[in-house]
């Protein structure tokens, strides 16, 4: 199985770390944005990451990839079959994939990747507004509704967890880390979820990334 994808975008990083705790095999093939390559376009007509060719079988969209790999490696289960809790699962990735991406897309987009990658300004009024007023407000409801379990459903590792964790290495890459005296449980629950053996190695690859580009 082939993936598209750049280890820096919190979609693809959500997609490596389910592939890890599944323990499946895959190749990552480095693409950036409005990337030319053939197979990726293929595997994605809209040239959006991560894209996946599984022996033939393409497809685009995160969500969609994993929704695929579940059906078709159910063991160990990330999706909860239970009602309720595959109901918290899949809002917990749309809070993820939607409102907390896009507040550090704002951030990271034009902080880091418009002057770094595309050679442009980015809008530093729009990054600065999404730091300030938006942040905190996901931060904080988000603080408020982590279990004592330390997991955000189920008591147990799911792709919540994975998902929600992902966004927050895009605003690490912007100077801004989560404070354990205002925020003690996302500290805690982060730290935890980005070492894990599925997540960790990928990490350690994009903040070595990361520090070329910055200094650059």
């Amino acid at each position: 199985m082939i993936v598209y994808g750049s280890v820096v975008s919190p979609f693809v990083r959500k997609l490596l770390g389910y592939l890890g705790e599944k323990g499946l095999s895959f190749e990552l093939k480095g693409v950036g944005i409005g990337d030319p390559d053939p197979g990726f376009r293929a595997a994605s007509p809209l040239g959006k990451m991560p894209a996946m060719d599984d022996g033939g079988f393409l497809l685009a969209d995160s969500s969609a990839i994993i929704q695929y790999l579940e059906a078709k490696h159910p063991e160990p289960p990330l999706i909860p079959a239970d009602p309720q809790q595959r109901g918290q699962v899949i809002w917990w990735e749309e809070f993820a994939d939607t409102v907390f991406a896009l507040c550090s897309g704002k951030m990271f987009f034009n902080r880091i990747v418009a002057p770094k990658f595309l050679g442009r300004e980015g809008d530093l009024a729009a990054a600065a507004l999404a730091e300030s007023e938006e942040l905190p407000k996901l931060l904080d409801y988000l603080e408020g509704a982590i279990p004592a379990s330390g997991f955000l459903v189920g008591d147990r590792l799911t792709l919540a967890d994975l998902a929600v964790a992902s966004p927050l290495m895009n605003f690490r890459h912007c100077g801004t880390v989560v404070d354990p005296a205002v925020h003690p449980k996302i500290a805690a629950w982060s730290e935890a979820i980005l070492s894990r053996p599925s997540m960790a190695p990928w990490i350690e690859k994009e903040e070595r990334m990361m520090a070329k580009v910055l200094a650059a």
